[in-house]
């Protein structure tokens, strides 16, 4: 990258990371959702709502809200190849690990994980909690909590090495 062409953040400009639109006018695009058109997958101590899924967004990015129950957990330290992950809390008590240390996170706090960096996310707390989780870009990341979904309601019992394989067709790296 040429000097003269990075942010104060370090990162190229958004003209030279996003594909540019090269007509003269704009054009009608924009994509409205009601909530009620949001599939939310239901588990005993979370729900996610697909808000806004890579098969919606282009594959550009996707965006779910997450909300846990009281001492809900989280899952343990990762990492993601391809993707970056964001998390920007809405309300009660997150714990976020950014690789190196937790936090306790409360509404309007954010965390941003590019590729490859380690972190994990929690409800210890007895509140409940939500927060907003993005990805980019936007696999379909949904199959992922779907297929986990699905192994819990069967009573599956994975192997490591079926844990490992599954964990690696979703880009989840565990730590």
């Amino acid at each position: 990258m040429e000097r003269g062409h990075v942010s104060f953040l370090g990162s190229r400009s958004a003209a030279e990371s996003a594909k540019p639109y090269l007509a003269d006018t704009g054009e009608v695009g924009g994509i409205y959702r009601q909530a009620g058109e949001v599939e939310a997958l239901e588990r005993p101590t979370t729900t996610a709502r697909f808000v806004a899924p890579g098969s919606v967004t282009e594959g550009r990015f996707g965006l779910f809200r997450w909300q846990m129950a009281p001492r809900a957990g989280g899952p343990g330290a990762h990492f993601h190849r391809t993707f970056s992950e964001s998390f920007y809390v809405i309300g009660g008590t997150v714990r976020l690990f950014n690789g190196e240390t937790w936090v306790d996170a409360t509404a309007g706090d954010f965390l941003y994980v590019p590729e490859g960096g380690i972190h994990a996310f929690r409800n210890d707390s007895d509140e409940p909690a939500d927060m907003l989780i993005l990805f980019a870009p936007g696999p379909p990341r949904e199959r992922y909590f779907q297929e986990l979904a699905e192994v819990a309601d069967k009573g599956l019992e994975l192997s490591h090495e079926e844990w490992v394989d599954l964990w690696a067709r979703h880009d989840q790296y565990m730590v």
